[in-house]
């Protein structure tokens, strides 16, 4: 499977996708004006590594801030994952960011997966 990268922009989070080191990361912001658009083809490269994924598997999420549209993606995306085995989820936030703490705990509430929180810098 190849590896995907995504340059973050102002509006477009960073993308890792790595199936090698079963390492998937965002990064940066996510308000894409079409979040459809733009996850489509996340969404397809994670169900082709779903497919068969390695014994561990790293969601870092390390996002500063993201729109409506993308939370409704981000548990989307991490659904996905519920059946899949060793699967970490790394909810990264500024440590006077409660709020983004918060969507990280509410997510953990919504799905069957392992969270880790962690602070920027």
């Amino acid at each position: 499977m190849e590896k995907m990268t995504l340059k973050g922009t102002f509006e477009t989070p960073g993308v890792l996708l790595d199936s090698d080191a079963g390492k998937i990361e965002l990064s940066g912001r996510s308000l894409p004006e079409d979040t459809t658009t733009f996850y489509r083809p996340i969404f397809s490269w994670i169900e082709q590594y779903l497919s068969a994924p390695k014994e561990n598997t790293s969601i870092a999420i390390k996002l500063e801030y993201f729109n409506t549209a993308t939370s409704k993606v981000l548990l989307n995306m991490l659904t996905k994952f519920e059946n899949a085995n060793n699967v970490t989820v790394h909810w990264f936030h500024y440590e006077e960011d409660e709020d983004m703490l918060e969507s990280g705990k509410e997510f953990e509430e919504l799905v069957k997966l392992q969270f880790t929180y962690h602070t920027f810098g």
